[in-house]
């Protein structure tokens, strides 16, 4: 059901309840070839803030790419396991910084760990942070699943399954799944809706295919837009926008 006005900010209905927001950690590294930019992280936060104060549960992943990327680090030579953890470790840094941002504009966060670090962020209990989104508290899940071998994607739809997302909304550099690289290819078309089958059939990227098997066995959509289009996430939750759809 769409969520009533927000008598407080006087916003329109929208479409989602809780919502899932998976980003790369590549997203927070700006025009830098590496870590973390203040700034992009400073906008993306307002972009989730804009969200949050529609009314909508939020819940978070970011990847680790910026810091370090498990499978990189196998290609190299690492061991895959310890390159895989090195990775989920980045992916706490990024939910950190995150975290700093959104609460410095008053939007109260909670990191949560897969990995148990208690000095810095919270374990994995489900019923602690269903009742932290209750609390229109935004979530960070970081640190993946907490095993070596599944990405963040895989990550993000399983804790929006957990945690009883209505969708994953993918924040991408494109506007959406397109039928090959529109960066490359100036024919390329979008897709305005594509089934788990085709993203799957067709190897179309969207995420890895543990994550849209897993999305598509449970029946929940993941929509794929631009992080880099202002107001993208927030207007596409307000039914406006362009993007693509994902589903059955």
């Amino acid at each position: 059901m769409p969520l009533s006005p927000d008598p407080s900010t006087g916003s329109a209905d929208t479409t989602y309840n809780r919502v899932m927001l998976k980003i790369s950690g590549e997203a927070l590294m700006g025009d830098q070839g590496f870590g973390l930019h203040p700034p992009t992280v400073e906008r993306i936060a307002r972009e989730v803030k804009s969200v949050h104060d529609l009314g909508v549960e939020i819940c978070m992943v970011i990847g680790g790419g910026n810091i370090f990327r498990g499978l990189s680090g196998s290609a190299q030579g690492m061991e895959r396991t310890t390159a895989d953890y090195m990775g989920m470790l980045a992916t706490v840094m990024n939910a950190l910084a995150m975290q700093g941002a959104l609460e410095s504009m008053g939007v109260f966060t909670r990191v949560i760990s897969a990995i148990p670090m208690d000095q810095v962020c919270e374990p994995y209990i489900r019923r602690r942070a269903v009742r932290h989104l209750e609390k229109k508290r935004v979530c960070i899940f970081a640190a993946g699943t907490g095993n070596p071998y599944f990405t963040t994607d895989t990550a993000a739809t399983l804790r929006a399954n957990e945690m009883s997302c209505e969708a994953i909304f993918k924040g991408t550099k494109v506007d959406g799944v397109y039928d090959k690289d529109p960066v490359k290819f100036a024919d390329a078309t979008r897709y305005d809706t594509v089934s788990y089958d085709d993203v799957l059939a067709k190897r179309l990227g969207v995420m890895d295919a543990s994550a849209i098997a897993l999305a598509r066995d449970n029946n929940l959509p993941i929509i794929v837009f631009s992080l880099d289009e202002p107001g993208g996430f927030r207007g596409i939750l307000a039914g406006q926008g362009t993007y693509t759809k994902v589903q059955s």
